[in-house]
């Protein structure tokens, strides 16, 4: 597979709107790829077609080697979004979320302490429902959830809101080693200083537009580029 993602004037509708309006866009297995721009640039919505939650209006795209036209199910499968929503269900605890998301996956049981020790969500936070968790809590609970599906695409916006100094460290690592083991990384942030560690490529998305000159983090612009020219985006 040569692209983890390959988009191709990729159009993404909310509405009558074009939240995507022709995207070109590659990504290979292993990168850390950070989208940079404004709010409401369209950093959201192109996250949400990766994991295979929007359709595409026309043009093309594959993830992790299927068509984002007919194979969206197959993509959900192998790929984890940590969005502004946590994904768990307040009825149940910690651990009980956890292993939720284990076996939806299909990894089993085996990682989720785990998960919640490196979390900082062991002994009375693991048994406690995630109705009652203070808004950082909740957050590491999301995270722990995403880690203990083993995705093969980690897609992240703005994975360190709400985290304590501590627990942003954790995130960090997480995304470094997820790296190193071959999964993609693909996260929006306006927090550039901190992502600079993760030294990701740089994708811009402004004013409507996947830029051309898309850089490593403090980095100049160059063969890291995204791929072709200025692409609009909203």
């Amino acid at each position: 597979m040569d692209s983890a993602v390959r988009l191709r004037a990729a159009v993404t509708l909310l509405g009558r709107f074009p939240a995507l309006a022709g995207v070109d866009l590659d990504i290979t297995p292993g990168e850390i790829v950070l989208l940079k721009g404004p709010n409401g640039a369209g950093k959201t919505t192109l996250l949400r077609l990766c994991a295979g939650l929007c359709s595409l209006a026309s043009g093309q795209g594959w993830v992790l080697g299927h068509d984002l036209s007919k194979e969206r199910r197959m993509v959900r499968r192998r790929v984890a979004l940590l969005g502004h929503r946590t994904g768990l269900y307040d009825d149940l605890t910690v651990a009980e979320n956890v292993a939720f998301w284990a076996r939806a996956a299909g990894t089993g049981g085996a990682d989720v302490g785990e998960a919640i020790e490196r979390l900082s969500l062991a002994g009375r936070l693991a048994d406690t429902r995630v109705g009652r968790l203070s808004a950082g809590q909740r957050r590491r609970a999301s995270i722990a959830s995403l880690v203990v599906r083993r995705p093969e695409l980690w897609l992240l916006d703005e994975p360190h809101a709400g985290l304590d100094q501590q627990s942003r460290d954790t995130v960090d690592t997480l995304v470094r080693g997820a790296a190193a083991a071959g999964a993609t990384v693909v996260l929006a942030s306006h927090e550039l200083e901190r992502i600079q560690v993760l030294k990701p490529r740089v994708v811009s998305v402004v004013g409507g537009m996947v830029g051309a000159g898309s850089d490593p983090a403090g980095g100049s612009s160059g063969e890291n580029a995204s791929t072709g020219g200025d692409r609009r985006v909203s």
